[in-house]
């Protein structure tokens, strides 16, 4: 699934779930090594274990992040 980002510096993730678990996370755009760790970290977790640790994380005075908008995408998926 392809999943528009919105404020944020990265524009595009595009993920790959499993019978619920993650098989790959990619992000266009954004803090290269940061997003790569952040992709690394999450594949093989639940899509619901990734949800309850990344929802609501903030990056600086933006209401929303990378890790945030990626547990939005997979909230939609669910």
């Amino acid at each position: 699934m392809k999943y528009k980002t919105q404020g944020t510096c990265s524009q595009e993730i595009n993920i790959e779930l499993k019978d619920g678990v993650i098989d790959s996370v990619s992000f266009v755009g954004g803090c290269n090594g940061n997003l790569q760790g952040i992709c690394a970290l999450v594949k093989g977790m639940t899509a619901e274990a990734a949800i309850s640790k990344l929802k609501g994380i903030r990056c600086g005075f933006k209401p929303t992040s990378c890790p945030d908008q990626l547990a939005r995408a997979l909230e939609s998926m669910l």
